[in-house]
């Protein structure tokens, strides 16, 4: 993936949240903290960005987002249901106003029928609430890593009331 489309996204993400105040979080898994990385490139994302939680284990998850342990145990870290979780924690442990988070299997193992390797899900949360997403994306691990944190930005960009 083209970091100059990285790039764009967060600077898009900068000015718009600047603009209207608004306090941005990550909780993220699989991608090992990328989407904050791709935020604070920025220079003076620090106006905007509260910061950013790896939870890659579950106990992370639990310890420091307050992931349910039934929400783990009846979906798996890999849901849906895990991501608006994590992404309400965020919201939550930073103070922000909009937390996105992202769970998901990059690979080479760990895929299943149900939840193929690329499965990744999205939370995206704030004062209205969270909206999850599901995707899967092709390729290798590093592949699946840069299309997750795309996804993540645009979604911040275009669904996170900025």
């Amino acid at each position: 993936m083209d970091h100059e489309v990285k790039r764009s996204l967060a600077e898009r993400i900068l000015i718009r949240a600047k603009a209207n105040g608004i306090k941005i979080a990550c909780a993220e898994s699989c991608t090992g903290g990328l989407v904050g990385a791709a935020l604070t490139d920025i220079p003076g994302s620090s106006e905007i960005f509260n910061g950013s939680a790896v939870t890659y284990s579950n106990e992370a998850k639990k310890n420091i987002l307050g992931v349910r342990d039934e929400t783990l145990r009846n979906f798996g870290a890999v849901s849906e249901q895990c991501a608006a979780e994590m992404a309400q924690g965020a919201l939550k442990v930073f103070d922000a106003d909009v937390a996105v988070s992202i769970t998901g299997i990059a690979g080479p193992d760990g895929g299943s029928l149900e939840k193929p390797v690329g499965t990744v899900c999205f939370g995206l949360a704030s004062a209205d609430g969270v909206k999850t997403f599901r995707e899967i994306f092709p390729g290798n691990r590093a592949d699946i890593r840069e299309s997750a944190v795309v996804f993540a930005l645009e979604k911040i960009l275009n669904g996170g009331d900025l």
